[in-house]
């Protein structure tokens, strides 16, 4: 192993211990282990201090402690102490496939990139309703289907749940410059601009948890809207057609209760819409999952994320209208 490790892993971390202990274990069994491992952890009260102290004989890991600032300034901090040629990224709630930094090393062997992201998906071991968000926030029926989906070279826009860039993005540009809520579409958009090679990799997966009930579910994804739209203040033309899908989704169930007591065909005809709507994506889930329970969480899970995503958006987009 080099003096210096060409990857640098920054885990910005707020009173997630276990999590990270999944997601430090995974790194444990990588069949490329040239990295070391920066646990930022930003102002917890429930710190992994004990979690981070578990794994110092395995892994090339090093510990910050910092005050609250949001998980952009974080991850900059991170950048900030690394050692290695290039910088990756992982949400706490992240678990490793045993090959991840082995696909991203032979990718950019055949096809330098300056910055790249990669999927995510579902684990047999998550929960069934983590699987059926898992499911749904990588669908092509949902959101997941606007979330950078044209993997060209330039037009992917890699997420901070699974991202990586070199040291010298992070020099020329300063990192992150959002605080929260899409500050990793803002920096993808901004290395887009200038003139990095941003790329997919379909191998480097990772598998993602998201959260754990559709309570939260529901913030994140109202976060996500929110965000689409504050960076669309900074990058004007970041919100697309497709980003107003959620929207629409809200438009349409609001229609089918005022048609009720005024038109029942009319709402009725809506409402068969949605339920296709539903089948066809419970269908899709069962064929990626091969789980009943899966496919039956996923219409739901579809639903709180569209309403989510929707109801934050259309905040964001009213808030901005009256300031």
């Amino acid at each position: 192993m080099s003096a210096d490790p060409k990857y640098s892993i920054i885990i910005p971390v707020y009173n997630r211990p276990e999590e990270v202990r999944e997601l430090l274990e995974s790194l444990t069994h990588q069949t490329f282990t040239n990295f070391e491992v920066l646990i930022v952890e930003d102002g917890s009260i429930n710190t992994c201090v004990e979690v981070y102290e578990e794994y110092t004989s395995l892994l090339r890991i090093r510990y910050f402690f910092k005050p609250n600032t949001g998980p952009g300034p974080s991850r900059n901090f991170g950048f900030a102490q690394a050692k290695g040629s290039y910088f990756v990224m992982f949400d706490s709630d992240c678990i490793l496939p045993p090959n991840y930094f082995t696909a991203i090393d032979d990718s950019l062997r055949h096809t330098p990139l300056d910055a790249w992201g990669g999927p995510d998906k579902g684990h047999k071991d998550f929960t069934p309703v983590q699987q059926a968000m898992a499911f749904t926030m990588s669908s092509v029926f949902t959101t997941g289907g606007i979330r950078g989906g044209d993997k060209r070279v330039g037009a992917f826009q890699p997420r901070s749940f699974n991202m990586g860039i070199s040291k010298e993005v992070f020099l020329n540009t300063g990192g992150f410059k959002f605080d929260r809520f899409a500050e990793d579409i803002e920096f993808s958009l901004r290395m887009k601009k200038l003139g990095f090679r941003v790329g997919y990799i379909n191998d480097a997966f990772v598998y993602h948890k998201r959260r754990t009930n559709f309570k939260q579910f529901f913030w994140q994804v109202f976060n996500f809207g929110r965000g689409r739209v504050l960076v669309n203040r900074v990058h004007p033309g970041a919100v697309k057609t497709t980003h107003w899908l959620p929207a629409f989704f809200i438009i349409g169930l609001v229609s089918m209760v005022v048609f009720l007591p005024l038109d029942r065909r009319i709402s009725a005809f809506i409402g068969i819409l949605y339920f296709i709507y539903i089948l066809i994506l419970s269908v899709f889930a069962y064929r990626k999952t091969e789980s009943m329970r899966v496919a039956l969480l996923a219409g739901p899970a579809a639903i709180v994320q569209l309403i989510g995503y929707g109801a934050g958006f259309l905040r964001e987009m009213f808030r901005i209208l009256h300031v």
